[in-house]
């Protein structure tokens, strides 16, 4: 199943485990999820108002007029 999801986050989140180091995917883009395959850096030049779409061969699109309501991955006030 597709799924669109909005992320907040470009870059991976670095984890240690028994002494070794691992990076997260934070932006979703990564093909070895969960790990990072360095994949953000194509996310660094994205307006962070926007929402964007990316293809198989790694080509950025603009979602026109973006989706109201859009869940997204932000920390809340309540969380």
């Amino acid at each position: 199943m597709a799924r669109l999801v909005k992320r907040s986050r470009n870059k991976p989140y670095e984890v240690t485990n028994g002494g070794e180091t691992q990076y997260i995917c934070g932006c979703g883009l990564s093909r070895t999820l969960p790990l990072c395959d360095g994949t953000h850096k194509i996310a660094r030049a994205e307006d962070p108002s926007g929402l964007y779409w990316y293809d198989d061969e790694e080509k950025r699109y603009v979602a026109p007029g973006g989706f109201l309501g859009i869940r997204n991955d932000e920390q809340t006030k309540d969380a």
